[in-house]
């Protein structure tokens, strides 16, 4: 199979592979999050109320960039199993399997968004904030194509180990929406959906550099073109026996928001919301640089299987932890020492100044979480890359939508500790699930090892 110094690099040492790529992820995966901050810190200057709608619209935004990103991690998976096969040609088909995937996709998923969305919000508890989050969730998900598809086309790049072109159109999108998202607020005087306008613009922008490499400038590993294209109705299936149930992980994390958000309103109400809702995103970020690593491992690990190099694999999966722990150590000590300035981000307004303490105490106890991510997202990618996304699907649903919610729910609720045993109880609930995804992926390596031997 001929090949350019990308796929050398990915077939190649496992642990050069994960260092080259996941440093691209993580910046490209903190663009996207970065998007979403800006809205927040903007739409912080309107008032508590504006702030906490986004938090109602968050878990439906992130199931959105959850399916692009699901179906991605599905294309990656099973591009880069053929790259590791050196099937190239079938490589360029799957590739064209995963484009036309992502725009059907694209068009069933903005119908049944707004189709659903002001039912959704009530059932939610958004009912106080309700046309705030209107405002903004009609103008994203009447145009949730760019949203979905740069992840989606993001995948193909990956596999190919040109994470470049994965990055440099995401970097576009949040320069873009950092630019205009105050102009649309409040020079144009939109307001929250002001803020949506500006986040769909910056990502078209994103879609349209990504289609141009692909489609107008041809320069890509994998080809585009009808020469390349054979329908294949396994393919479609095999990207969504990854996809599918890496899109349902993000379904299962923002149904667990969408709870603790319920929680947090009979405890607290809308300010506890709010403060979750900026909080959160803070710490999302702080996890970025484990899911970064993580991901860069669907790649590496699906190529070691393709080539049934499963000692390749063991590294990879060991590595990525190992990685990725040190990272987050990093993050959680920033996070700790820094609460009080980063807090000050979103509560910068004299309609949301009663918020910098109660969001930087929320950071000083929940950047704990950040530890735990490197076992369950390593684990899970690992899982992923090699076409056993139903695998990471159950472990995460256990991790996240039982373990979580159980220990959430009886610290806050049984033991009467309120808003603080929520937060205890998501820790405790991550922790205990992240170390039982990594225990099975060990022991799921060690029986393909042991099917080599024998």
């Amino acid at each position: 199979m001929e090949k350019n110094s990308n796929i050398e690099m990915i077939t190649g040492d496992p642990k050069k592979a994960i260092n080259k790529l996941s440093i691209p992820i993580i910046a490209s995966m903190f663009l996207i999050f970065a998007n979403n901050i800006i809205d927040s810190v903007w739409v912080a200057g309107l008032g508590a109320d504006p702030l906490a709608a986004l938090g109602y619209v968050t878990p439906l935004f992130m199931v959105l960039i959850g399916i692009g990103n699901g179906i991605g991690a599905g294309g990656n998976s099973l591009i880069s199993r053929y790259i590791g096969a050196e099937k190239r040609q079938s490589a360029n088909n799957a590739a064209i399997h995963n484009l036309i995937l992502g725009i059907i996709l694209s068009i069933a998923v903005s119908i049944i968004l707004l189709t659903f969305l002001k039912p959704l919000l009530i059932v939610m508890g958004a009912s106080a904030v309700l046309k705030y989050a209107m405002d903004y969730g009609i103008v994203i998900f009447a145009f949730s194509f760019a949203m979905l598809l740069p992840p989606i086309f993001g995948g193909a790049f990956r596999a190919e180990g040109d994470v470049k072109r994965a990055t440099i159109p995401l970097a576009i999108s949040a320069i873009t929406n950092m630019i205009i998202d105050p102009i649309f607020i409040y020079t144009f005087n939109l307001g929250v959906a002001g803020a949506a306008w500006a986040t769909v613009i910056a990502h078209i922008f994103a879609v349209a550099a990504m289609l141009y490499w692909m489609l107008v400038k041809k320069d890509t590993y994998l080809k585009y073109n009808r020469e390349s294209f054979k329908n294949d109705l396994t393919m479609y299936k095999d990207i969504l026996v990854v996809g599918i149930p890496a899109s349902l992980e993000q379904l299962i994390l923002s149904a667990l928001t969408i709870v603790v958000n319920f929680m947090l309103t009979i405890v607290s109400g809308p300010v506890a919301v709010a403060v979750y809702t900026a909080g959160w995103r803070i710490i999302n970020i702080g996890m970025l640089p484990a899911i970064g690593v993580g991901t860069a491992a669907i790649s590496v690990s699906g190529v070691a299987y393709g080539a049934r190099k499963y000692e390749n694999l063991r590294i990879t999966a060991r590595y990525a932890v190992k990685v990725a722990l040190i990272a987050s150590i990093i993050v959680c000590i920033i996070l700790n020492i820094f609460a009080n300035q980063i807090a000050f981000i979103f509560s910068y307004s004299e309609s949301s100044a009663q918020l910098e303490p109660l969001i930087a105490s929320f950071l000083q106890i929940m950047c704990l979480f950040i530890l735990y991510v490197p076992f369950g997202a390593s684990a899970g990618n690992v899982f992923q890359g090699v076409g056993k996304g139903s695998i990471s699907f159950i472990l995460t649903s256990f991790r996240e939508f039982v373990l979580v919610l159980i220990f959430a729910y009886v610290l806050g609720f049984t033991l009467n500790m309120g808003e603080f045993g929520i937060y205890c109880g998501m820790l405790l609930g991550g922790g205990i699930g992240s170390l039982i995804c990594y225990i099975c992926i060990e022991l799921y390596i060690n029986r393909l090892m042991r099917s080599i031997e024998s």
